[in-house]
């Protein structure tokens, strides 16, 4: 067989004697093929030198770590798809702030992941020397979106802009939070505690206005409630490895998950109720109804005495949302479930095996005294605690607040947790609204609250389409569990709870138009028919 030079010089050698035919043609063509993919063989090679170049670079300027190489290898795929399709690099980013860990429990080692996500680029060794560095990626990755975004519109590309639910309300809220921040700050309070304080709720409100803007399909939509259902789907998965990994033995662990993560799940139960009340035949529900039993049973195991209380309110809210027919089914359904944990509780309220784990945290929710709320005693003492001294600092500054980056006062000094930021931010974050913002901004917040739901129940008492209504009622109960948890274990501040809050209240004016779009449609063929 003869070598490729030999080939390459025998058809050279053909060429001078043969005469202008197809065969001619045929050998031209060969020696075409022959130079290109000597060419992109060494442009590939090429490319993976300097990809190694610069990722020996990164991994040496780092200090040697790994996750700096991931980062900007991960960095770079998500500006391509970015650039790409603006409205799947913004469910990415949605996707990755529900897979990665904000606040992780202690001690699980290895089944954390992402917690760099969300620090400041300072705090990594490739960016340690740059005082400037106070982004984090969450944020770059939001500024990629909203530059593009931006420049599509200049470009005159064909982008839609829509309205933004309840947008006055909403804009008079964060604009107190803007007032209260300055405010803060010109009174001496840090700035760093203060952009603490306020990242997560500014989120909130990005992710309020730029969801309506790019979530305008139902594919769009199915998409992002698609890459929500996979994300908790992980969540579920990671604290199922974590609980087989201790036996599920979980002695003084007071946590399994993420403390956000339960109350996602409450999301996606109250979505599935929906889709099989609404006879909602979208794939979606087969999916979730198959992860129905794995998130419960990580639900309970989580610990999280909240969200069993943020889980009981969100059913309640679903019922009061219902029409009295679909309303007799839920509870004759819910009925059996009710007898069985009542049945629950009064077998295991003094046990203390593992399975009684959860009539445990139920009782220590509801009892004061130290003998019957055990370890959480003392908890429920210090919450107790920092409610006191809200009350007293409300008292100093009543109508508008003591504004950011300030500490709130302590009558009652309060023990030592390791939390940074507990002279600043306390469990009790509505009363901490209050106290921050002042009785302005407390009624401006529930303003925005209340003219929200009011709109998205009367948008779901309109909604013909089963699988929009769903979604609407999960907006509307998103909220409510939000609220339940804020009032005892923080959650207003954390980046993850306010993404998705604003991600899924934002969904209201894409399910309002089409539901109405496909209506419309609807009608017109059926008059098209006719």
């Amino acid at each position: 067989m003869l070598c490729t030079r030999s080939k390459f010089h025998l058809l050279l050698s053909y060429d001078k004697k043969m005469p202008s035919t197809t065969e001619n043609k045929i050998i031209y063509g060969l020696k075409l093929d022959w130079l290109t993919a000597r060419f992109n063989t060494h442009r590939s090679t090429i490319l993976i030198i300097v990809l190694s170049l610069i990722i020996s670079g990164i991994f040496l300027s780092s200090g040697g770590s790994i996750f700096a190489v991931v980062a900007i290898i991960f960095l770079v795929l998500a500006v391509m798809i970015t650039l790409y399709r603006v409205d799947w690099g913004f469910i990415l980013f949605i996707g990755m702030v529900l897979i990665f860990d904000q606040f992780p429990p202690r001690g699980y080692g290895i089944t954390i992941i992402g917690t760099e996500y969300f620090g400041n680029l300072k705090s990594l060794p490739l960016f340690s020397k740059i005082d400037a560095a106070v982004l984090n990626p969450l944020e770059l990755q939001l500024l990629l979106i909203g530059t593009v975004w931006i420049v599509m519109i200049v470009l005159g590309k064909n982008v839609q802009l829509n309205r933004v639910p309840v947008w006055f309300t909403a804009l008079l809220f964060f604009g107190w939070l803007i007032i209260s921040a300055i405010y803060g700050l010109a009174r001496g309070g840090d700035f760093l505690p203060a952009l603490w304080e306020l990242r997560a709720l500014f989120y909130m409100g990005v992710i309020y206005f730029f969801i309506p803007q790019i979530i305008q399909s139902r594919e769009q939509l199915r998409l992002l409630i698609w890459v929500v259902i996979g994300a908790l789907a992980f969540k579920a998965m990671q604290g199922g490895i974590r609980a087989v990994r201790l036996g599920f033995s979980f002695g003084s662990r007071t946590e399994l998950t993420n403390h956000e993560d339960p109350l996602f799940f409450v999301s996606l139960f109250i979505l599935l109720f929906g889709m099989i009340l609404f006879r909602s035949d979208d794939k979606q529900k087969k999916i979730l109804y198959w992860l129905l039993l794995p998130m419960l049973g990580i639900f309970i195991l989580s610990q999280r005495r909240a969200t069993y209380a943020a889980l009981g309110f969100s059913l309640i809210t679903f019922m009061i949302l219902l029409p009295k027919i679909q309303r007799a089914k839920l509870l004759k359904k819910m009925f059996p479930v009710a007898i069985a944990g009542v049945l629950y509780l009064a077998i295991f309220w003094n046990s203390e095996s593992s399975i009684a784990l959860p009539a445990q945290l139920v009782k220590s929710s509801i009892s004061s005294d130290h003998e019957t709320a055990g370890d959480r005693y003392y908890s429920n003492l210090y919450r107790d605690f920092e409610n006191y001294n809200l009350a007293q600092t409300v008292k100093r500054s009543p109508v508008i607040g003591i504004g950011f980056g300030n500490k709130y006062d302590q009558p009652i000094a309060l023990p030592k947790i390791p939390f940074p930021l507990r002279d600043y931010i306390p469990h009790n974050e509505i009363y901490w609204l209050i106290v921050k913002m002042g009785v302005i901004g407390f009624f401006l917040f529930w303003l925005f609250i209340n003219s929200y739901v009011m709109s998205a129940t009367y948008t779901f008492m309109r909604l013909k389409d089963p699988y929009l209504k769903a979604i609407c009622a999960v907006a509307i109960i998103a909220i409510v569990g939000q609220i339940v948890v804020s009032f005892v274990d923080l959650q207003l501040t954390f980046y993850r709870n306010m993404v998705y809050l604003g991600m899924i209240m934002g969904l209201l004016s894409t399910i309002e138009r089409l539901d109405t779009t496909e209506s419309s449609t609807k009608i017109l063929k059926q008059l098209s028919d006719k």
